[in-house]
């Protein structure tokens, strides 16, 4: 199964909130509100320090149904969250149709949000900084068609706001339910971070490379600048390229089910 991603038509609030107490420090943690203060409008947020949680509906013209997003905790940088769903297609969609991505976003989501120095991003791809990341998480059962899977921006500048559209965009798909499958068409396989991934490759207006792990997983510890790097090996992305934000969360084509991530974190250089 295929799917487009468009460029979504609300975007991320513009320039850094005002969240100069982000306590980004180890030691701390940061008790949150939990499932009780859900928020179930599109493109709400929570902010969790560096991140921000995104109830990012973008598809939702495609479908019919609702997705709620929560925090769970923060301690340094990292942090805990949930979402839950359904959806089915609307007149105007199909299975093919990814209805939305509720994500943890770090950096550039059509704009900025979060204090843009927290973040450390954007980064060059040719500097080679290690981006080192944990992900932890359950699936319910019988989710329905979905992924789940990180979403890194790519762009020609490192001063991308909410009017750049990006060059490139990275998938690193963890685990599928339902017979999802990525935009695009095979390239070829590699073995990373312990895994074998398929790579698949298409074109929305800009470059979308997917990386599809063989077997579903449900934790993680990856450099993503390895899989930055496979790209530039294979002459498909060139490496004065930006990486200007970094996601992580579940595509959501049709069905019933719940993501939770119990520990994500990730930190640059």
């Amino acid at each position: 199964m295929q799917h487009r991603r468009p460029r979504p038509t609300r975007k991320a609030k513009i320039g850094a909130a005002a969240v100069t107490a982000l306590a980004v420090g180890a030691s701390v943690t940061v008790a949150m509100a939990g499932e009780e203060a859900r928020k179930c409008a599109a493109f709400d947020t929570v902010t969790l320090g560096k991140y921000y949680v995104n109830n990012n509906l973008w598809g939702q013209d495609k479908g019919t149904g609702t997705q709620c997003v929560w925090d769970e905790s923060r301690s340094g940088s990292t942090i805990s969250w949930g979402t839950d769903y359904s959806w089915a297609n609307s007149a105007k969609g199909t299975d093919a149709d990814v209805k939305s991505y509720a994500s943890s976003v770090l950096g550039w989501h059509w704009g900025w949000k979060t204090d843009k120095a927290a973040t450390q991003l954007p980064i060059r791809v040719g500097d080679r900084k290690p981006v080192k990341t944990t992900w932890e998480f359950t699936v319910s059962s019988d989710p329905g068609t979905m992924n789940v899977a990180y979403d890194l921006w790519l762009h020609s500048e490192n001063t991308a706001d909410w009017q750049d559209q990006p060059t490139d965009e990275i998938m690193i798909w963890l685990n599928r339910q339902g017979g999802a499958g990525p935009l695009g068409t095979k390239y070829g396989s590699v073995s990373l971070g312990g895994a074998m991934w398929d790579i698949y490759t298409g074109d929305i207006g800009w470059k979308v490379f997917s990386f599809v792990r063989r077997t579903d997983t449900t934790r993680a510890t990856l450099d993503l600048d390895a899989f930055t790097q496979a790209l530039v090996r294979r002459k498909l992305l060139s490496d004065d390229k930006y990486v200007s934000g970094i996601e992580a969360g579940t595509e959501v084509f049709k069905g019933t089910g719940r993501l939770d991530t119990k520990a994500y974190s990730v930190n640059i250089g």
